[in-house]
């Protein structure tokens, strides 16, 4: 009796019914190795992106230049040196964040693991947004055209000698704008908004 054997209930060679099975397994195997890879693949992606994110966070901000012709003005100077080493935020108390050289003069940013950066910048340009028709925000005695840039905002104190810029994640509150107004209004003379 030579050949190839059956299996007896199946009819099914026994070499083929191994493979088969054997296939089995292996596909079981392997789609269980794309399950855990694809969840290592998204677990490290995910901390990958927490990484970045808090490496973004944190370290030297780099603020880009922009033109701020009365940024050495003892005006600024009187804002700059007023300025507190801890922004709050939230609740939180966030520690000024150093600047990546070269650093813009008249700037001052908090930030930290949690924060997005905020940033002071005075003695800028007038904003082409500021206009006699802009609407314009009083608080706590300052005027503020709003600027909205994707997802963050840019304050402009408009009634003081020189431009004082508050840039800070739209979704932030105004409790920074606010301490910063008290801050504008006990430094710097209020004006008309054009002269």
């Amino acid at each position: 009796m030579g050949g190839v054997v059956e299996h007896e209930d199946s009819g099914v060679p026994r070499p083929v019914l191994i493979i088969a099975i054997a296939l089995g397994v292996l596909l079981a195997v392997g789609v269980a190795g794309v399950g855990v890879y694809g969840w290592y693949g998204e677990h490290r992606l995910r901390q990958e992106t927490a990484a970045a994110e808090a490496a973004r966070r944190t370290g030297p901000l780099a603020a880009a230049p922009i033109p701020a012709p009365e940024a050495q003005s003892p005006e600024c100077a009187a804002v700059m040196s007023a300025l507190p080493a801890q922004l709050s935020i939230g609740g939180a108390q966030v520690p000024r964040r150093p600047l990546a050289e070269p650093a813009p003069a008249a700037t001052v940013a908090w930030g930290d693991a949690e924060h997005d950066p905020v940033t002071v910048r005075c003695g800028i340009d007038a904003p082409a947004e500021l206009t006699p028709t802009s609407q314009l925000m009083d608080v706590s005695g300052v005027s503020w055209l709003e600027i909205n840039q994707g997802g963050d905002s840019s304050w402009l104190a408009v009634d003081r000698p020189v431009y004082v810029a508050l840039s800070a994640p739209a979704d932030i509150g105004t409790g920074p704008l606010q301490d910063l107004s008290k801050l504008i209004g006990g430094k710097l003379p209020k004006q008309p908004v054009f002269p």
